[in-house]
């Protein structure tokens, strides 16, 4: 079987308090362990929850690292930067704390969830920063400022395309419903959710031609409604941009259920997307993001 690498994951190492709004914890090593073999994934990228909007059980890029130092054959992981850290300064200067978390062995950061707008000073200067360290940002939006976590857009995405206009030398990778659901034309309260039926190519997909420094994280059931709610569409998206998205999970819980990777080996199997794209995809991509 073609091993996957999972660029989205949470996990702790020891059970902990419930994960904010469920009944459930977050998955333990040796319990993604069992899930990654019947997933098909060989390594998963550990992106630690600092952001206070987010967790109840917060979690330290310290953990993190402690985590891949202990399962090194399991996981990557991304450093999380809020940029409000500091002195609550919006010139703080960031770049230190990203490079030793980099010479720690961090590929990226993320997963951003401050609950700012995208083009808010504070996001500006973090921005600044990873580009200036030459780390990768994957980031969730969220819908609001307040009651949500997630970094801020409106609909049609005007302060994403703000930043990768002024920061073209970054990375970006994309997540969460607002992210997700502009692959189609959509109205606003749509944009928070998992829209079904034929896809009429939105916002979303000019970001995408226009942007070469945009890439999307297909995890969770965010990424997965946006190329299987209208399979010819999303085959062909697959294909179209094979070099920018990566696979993913999200899992956060052991009762998740994920299916995208049942989905890709179909897809590739049905001949609906190329080998090629399929591994892209699956793995190349992460493995050239992640150890170059």
């Amino acid at each position: 079987m073609f091993k996957k690498i999972d660029m989205h994951v949470h996990t702790i190492m020891k059970k902990g308090i419930m994960r904010m709004g469920t009944n459930t914890t977050f998955a333990t090593p040796e319990e993604l362990s069992l899930m990654y073999d019947r997933l098909g994934i060989e390594k998963g990228v550990i992106l630690p929850e600092i952001n206070f909007e987010c967790a109840s059980h917060m979690q330290s890029n310290e953990d993190a690292y402690r985590i891949v130092q202990k399962f090194p054959d399991l996981f990557y992981w991304f450093c999380n930067i809020d940029p409000r850290m500091g002195n609550n300064d919006i010139h703080m200067n960031l770049t230190p704390v990203i490079e030793s978390y980099k010479q720690l062995g961090a590929k990226g950061v993320g997963e951003v969830c401050a609950n700012l707008p995208f083009d808010d000073p504070f996001m500006e200067n973090l921005f600044y920063h990873c580009e200036k360290t030459q780390m990768p940002v994957l980031f969730h939006i969220g819908p609001k400022v307040g009651g949500c976590y997630g970094i801020v857009d409106d609909l049609g995405l005007p302060r994403l395309e703000k930043m990768l206009n002024k920061y073209p030398g970054l990375q970006f990778i994309g997540h969460s419903q607002p992210f997700w659901a502009e692959i189609g034309v959509l109205d606003q309260n749509q944009r928070n959710g998992y829209p079904t039926g034929k896809v009429v190519p939105g916002r979303l997909v000019e970001l995408f031609d226009r942007y070469p420094n945009l890439s999307g994280d297909l995890s969770a059931g965010s990424g997965f409604n946006a190329v299987s709610r209208d399979p010819e569409f999303g085959y062909s998206f697959i294909e179209k941009y094979q070099d920018r998205l990566y696979f993913g999970t999200d899992i956060c819980a052991p009762e998740n259920d994920m299916e995208l990777s049942f989905w890709l080996d179909d897809a590739v199997k049905s001949n609906h997307i190329s080998q090629t794209a399929y591994e892209k995809v699956s793995r190349v991509n992460a493995l050239k993001l992640l150890e170059g």
